[in-house]
């Protein structure tokens, strides 16, 4: 077992918003995430964050998918403290790291994203693993399924791939998981500054601007990504209809952006819930 003092590092923010669709509340305040063919079990504590695995399996799987050697203190102390919304936003999400994810698997979920929801997203890509992937058995019993390779879902074809509720989706994936077996080593990505890197994903089938920011961000750790889906764009004409200040945070605007679209959907579910309210009421 292995304890965090992190003061930025919250597991439902980061479970909530919306990069990472393995991972999941299994009670209050402990949560399980499948990632790098690895499962891990976590419990939010007021004293800290206990990751239920070995100090090894931490130091070399760990600690930098949950981007611990990066400093989120110095991000907050550069945010304009002018701009309120953003400040607002940033506070409210503080918990939120940006994970460091597998890029095929990124590449596929973020193809499932396309006009989704995020519990849809979950189900879908929930789906495919336990259809597709290999099972394994985690060191307490926990049963769970790796992400599935390019193969198994290049195999697959597209109409099972339809019968898994991935939609017109589907071609896509199939199309892309050929392009990767084609492809080669898709770690290569990893080496390329984000612009060229953005473009390259940008060839593979049912990538667009969008999505491989999304892969940039989640996937190559390239913290300039700025993913803009209907919910950046909205808070973007409301709250910078002259531009956001790109230059000011160019090298990690990518986690303003998630402070934002976390603040955002959760605000957007609050009103949803409270119109439902109202409506029952009346």
């Amino acid at each position: 077992m292995v304890k965090l003092d992190e003061k930025y590092f919250d597991l439902k923010q980061i479970c909530d918003s919306g990069q990472c669709f393995r991972m999941k509340e299994m009670e209050k305040n402990r949560y399980g995430i499948v990632a790098f063919g690895k499962y891990l079990e976590m419990e939010q504590r007021e004293d800290g964050i206990l990751l239920f695995c070995c100090e090894s399996e931490f130091e070399t799987v760990w600690k930098e998918y949950f981007d611990l050697n990066f400093d989120y203190a110095k991000v907050m102390d550069q945010i304009d403290t002018e701009d309120t919304y953003l400040c607002t936003a940033a506070q409210y999400g503080s918990g939120i790291r940006i994970l460091h994810q597998e890029l095929w698997e990124m590449m596929i979920s973020f193809i499932i994203s396309q006009q989704n929801n995020i519990k849809r997203i979950r189900k879908c890509i929930e789906t495919i693993c336990e259809r597709f992937g290999e099972k394994k058995t985690s060191q307490n019993g926990t049963v769970y399924f790796d992400f599935p390779s390019p193969e198994a879902l290049a195999t697959a074809g597209e109409e099972e791939l339809r019968s898994c509720n991935l939609g017109y989706r589907s071609r896509y994936i199939e199309k892309t998981a050929r392009q990767v077996m084609e492809w080669g080593n898709l770690e290569q990505l990893k080496q390329l500054p984000y612009a060229k890197a953005r473009t390259k994903l940008m060839e593979f089938c049912g990538i667009g601007e969008k999505v491989s920011d999304c892969i940039c961000l989640f996937a190559l750790q390239k913290k300039e990504a700025f993913p803009i889906d209907t919910h950046i764009r909205q808070v973007l004409l409301e709250h910078y209809p002259d531009g956001f200040p790109f230059e000011r945070y160019q090298n990690f605007s990518g986690i303003l952006q998630q402070y934002i679209f976390y603040y955002d959907l959760t605000k957007e579910e609050k009103r949803r819930k409270e119109r439902k309210y109202v409506a029952q009421i009346e």
